[in-house]
């Protein structure tokens, strides 16, 4: 069970500071106390998320931490959730969500979103958010009455732990193991760039969460049927300049992307792997790096924001493009499109 107290005062009420905090100078408890205050007993929170470990870990502790001020906390995901490993984690953890497309957002008198910002995709772009928590870059073309973004972390769960700590709430095993294993995804095991935040956060997880369950979730990475798309990678790859092309075709889900690009990294003497498929209707890109003297993040946005939605970290990026907009010359795209027009922005 959760344990500890809302972090409250002597009154048993948070207090909201009289003057603004600056952003950079905010404490945890400061980010708190002015998050806390958006809430009252009546309201009906929607938890909006692009579902990934890190948004679904961030989503259970955004529920534990309004679970005495609100009167519901929904989460609702846009996206079809097919990596197996994220369909173990929402199945082995029981955690609750919803597809956003099924719900009126109407209903909802708060609306948060974790992990991702207003612009990131279509279907968020017409919700009016009170609350953006984010680890990416900033992106432009809204507001929210809180914001707290903070892109040198590593994971947004990471932020969440502060947030839990802050209220002086023990989270549960569940809840804990979920928050660990996001953190372990999103910085590859501290193989990426973080802060000491990150690793104070994971560390104090360390003992609360189920190291089993973690493993369960982990060594679920691949279904038989998914195999057939890393045949297709290594049977289209070509290898120039020690950077990695891959166009696969149409794919079931972005995810699939995903996997074979991580996979792809690990060849030896390569130093930027790019795969891209086509989905629905879409053209994703998915860009690696070892970000030593490299930005993926911002090689994505020189090459497709215009079009597009493009963005990520430096070592880690990825692009999505309506087909329609694609220029007519790259509309017939393959593994040949991916090579010049990548080598292009790399001059």
């Amino acid at each position: 069970m959760d344990g500890g107290d809302d972090g409250v005062n002597e009154n048993g009420s948070l207090e909201i500071p009289k003057k603004p905090v600056s952003n950079k100078k905010k404490t945890a408890r400061d980010r708190l106390v002015e998050f806390c205050a958006l809430f009252g007993k009546e309201d009906q929170v929607l938890v909006v998320i692009n579902a990934d470990p890190d948004a679904i870990a961030s989503a259970m502790a955004v529920k534990r931490l309004l679970r005495y001020r609100v009167k519901s906390v929904t989460i609702g995901y846009p996206n079809e959730i097919r990596r197996l490993n994220n369909v173990v984690m929402v199945d082995l953890l029981k955690i609750p969500m919803e597809r956003l497309h099924t719900l009126k957002i109407g209903d909802f008198t708060k609306k948060v979103m974790l992990d991702s910002q207003p612009s990131h995709l279509p279907c968020f772009e017409n919700i009016a958010f009170d609350v953006v928590i984010d680890h990416h870059p900033a992106t432009k073309g809204w507001v929210a009455p809180f914001v707290d973004i903070r892109r040198d972390y590593g994971a947004t769960a990471s932020m969440l732990v502060e947030y839990l700590r802050a209220a002086n709430l023990k989270p549960s095993v569940t809840l804990a193991t979920a928050l660990f294993y996001a953190i372990k995804v999103d910085t590859r095991n501290f193989e990426k760039k973080v802060t000491l935040a990150d690793a104070i956060s994971f560390r104090y997880l360390f003992d609360i969460a189920n190291p089993n369950l973690v493993r369960k979730i982990e060594q679920s990475s691949f279904r038989r049927s998914e195999l057939n798309y890393f045949k297709t990678a290594l049977s289209v790859m070509k290898v120039s300049k020690q950077r990695l092309y891959a166009h696969l075709g149409r794919v079931p889900s972005p995810d699939m992307l995903v996997l074979i690009a991580d996979f792809l990294n690990q060849v030896h003497d390569v130093t930027w792997v790019f795969v891209s498929g086509l989905h629905n209707d879409k053209l994703v890109v998915i860009f690696r790096c070892d970000g030593y003297k490299k930005n993926a993040g911002r090689l994505a946005e020189k090459m497709f924001q215009a079009i597009g939605s493009a963005g990520g970290h430096r070592e880690a990026a990825r692009a999505e493009v309506l087909l329609r907009n694609l220029p007519v010359e790259i509309q017939d795209f393959s593994t040949k499109t991916l090579m010049r027009l990548t080598t292009k922005h790399l001059q």
